[in-house]
């Protein structure tokens, strides 16, 4: 049924208890092909607890990422799972990301377009803890056959990059069970572990989870761009261009300039095939 975007937004934020430890950071860490070399120092950073820091955008798994899912489950928001697809994703940090924590989530539909032939929710999670807010998390939603209902067409955000080359080139392998390991974090759908479940959906093979690379880019960016310095990072958003498989490498370009790095990310080994697109990290 066609989406009842009114109703939908202005349905009450559904809240929940969330919370973490220094072993789901790990695992997410390892999710994202953390710790090689496993002795290194920098590494250690992201895989020992005496010595851990967390990536900001661990805040898209922190309690299993369930708050996109609540969001989609709003009243007014009645669309076939088989036609989500998430376009987009943005974190604001509002503080660092306490290795160890309980907080409380608030979820909502923050906005709805109208694109004609599809629609796009804006699904938003505010995260606080005792010691007040932690982050608010944005999730782009697109749904295919779900626009005509007459709503804005919103904004259409792109990102230029500079006429120029890149100041930092990186590149990062996907291992083959990478996926497998990520999905660990609470993205448990078969597109990334079931290789019948892939060909159903169109794929030759089980495909990376899409905030998967969206945590390995910005782990690049921190290591390289930032210092290693997690605290940095004040905002990160990113939109979905394109699929990566594992065992395939991402090629990061950064562009720094004052306050921010512009970052594209593609598949090697696909000829540059787009991963991500219009990539900011904002930082102090």
């Amino acid at each position: 049924m066609p989406i009842d975007a009114a109703r939908a937004l202005a349905a009450d934020p559904r809240r929940g208890d969330i919370g973490w430890d220094h072993k789901d950071i790990q695992l997410y860490h390892l999710g994202l092909g953390a710790g090689l070399p496993a002795n290194d120092p920098d590494e250690l950073r992201y895989t020992l607890e005496s010595k851990l820091h967390v990536l900001p955008s661990f805040a898209t798994v922190a309690g299993a990422g369930m708050a996109m899912l609540g969001g989609l489950g709003q009243p007014g928001i009645e669309v076939d799972l088989a036609h989500v697809l998430h376009g987009g994703h943005s974190i604001e940090l509002h503080r660092p990301i306490p290795v160890q924590g309980r907080a409380t989530s608030s979820s909502k539909v923050a906005a709805v377009y109208d694109k004609g032939k599809a629609a796009v929710i804006v699904l938003r999670s505010e995260v606080a803890d005792a010691d007040g807010p932690l982050w608010t998390s944005d999730a782009q939603i697109f749904v295919r056959g779900e626009g005509g209902f007459g709503g804005e067409r919103g904004p259409s955000v792109r990102e230029e990059l500079p006429a120029r080359n890149p100041d930092r080139v990186e590149e990062r392998p996907v291992r083959e069970d990478q996926a497998l390991l990520y999905r660990l974090s609470g993205d448990w759908n078969p597109l990334h572990a079931d290789p019948e479940f892939a060909k159903l959906a169109g794929f030759d093979k089980p495909i990376l989870h899409g905030l998967c690379s969206y945590g390995m880019t910005l782990k690049a960016v921190v290591d390289t761009a930032l210092g290693g310095d997690v605290s940095r990072v004040r905002a990160y958003r990113t939109r979905f261009a394109g699929i990566v498989f594992p065992g395939e490498t991402l090629r990061i370009r950064m562009w720094q300039e004052p306050g921010r790095v512009l970052v594209s990310v593609t598949a090697v080994e696909r000829d540059d095939a787009p991963v991500l697109a219009d990539t900011v990290v904002d930082h102090s």
